[in-house]
């Protein structure tokens, strides 16, 4: 049987954890190298060339985008309900995946933007199956995309019981907008 390559992983680890909290110019081959803990040889084992490590961090999105997709479609509340409740921020994986991702969009990666408008059209097709109205469904996208960035920047109380409260809200105003 194979063996996983950690280095490997450890390395697109460490170049999303650089995106995430130094920006796209901080995620140097060297700069991944030394977080992942691995020689720089080591990391152009694995990965060629920065591009490839851009690709890498673009496709590990796209697979947690499928995931969150597919929870979405298969949620025994709807669409809309997971939606908003999947857009509270959490430092989860997707979470995570996404800032890296918008870090690179933000430093003129074109690859990285189309990634990201590729999700919000995919989240954009449930909504819309969900709500079966254009204007609903962009009200709801745009209802969690505040929400998302409200709740990563501390915006939304980070107190569980507060934030509820918040998502209850949201949650009721969304059934006065089915049509």
């Amino acid at each position: 049987m194979a063996r996983k390559p950690v280095a490997r992983d450890r390395a697109l680890e460490a170049f999303q954890a650089i995106l995430v909290d130094d920006g796209e110019r901080a995620a140097t081959l060297e700069a991944v190298a030394a977080r992942a803990g691995v020689s720089k040889g080591g990391l152009l084992y694995h990965f060629a060339s920065r591009q490839e490590l851009v690709h890498a961090m673009l496709e590990h999105m796209k697979t947690l985008g499928d995931e969150d997709c597919r929870s979405m479609a298969e949620s025994s509340e709807g669409a809309a309900r997971q939606f908003l409740r999947n857009s509270v921020w959490a430092g989860s994986e997707i979470d995570l995946a996404i800032v890296a991702v918008s870090r690179l969009a933000q430093g003129r990666e074109d690859a990285a933007r189309e990634a990201l408008q590729d999700l919000k059209a995919r989240w954009y097709d449930l909504l819309l199956a969900d709500l079966g109205e254009p204007a609903v469904a962009n009200a709801v996208l745009h209802m969690g995309d505040g929400l998302y960035y409200n709740a990563s920047i501390g915006w939304v109380p980070a107190n569980q019981s507060e934030s509820r409260v918040i998502l209850d809200q949201l949650l009721e105003v969304l059934e006065r907008l089915r049509p």
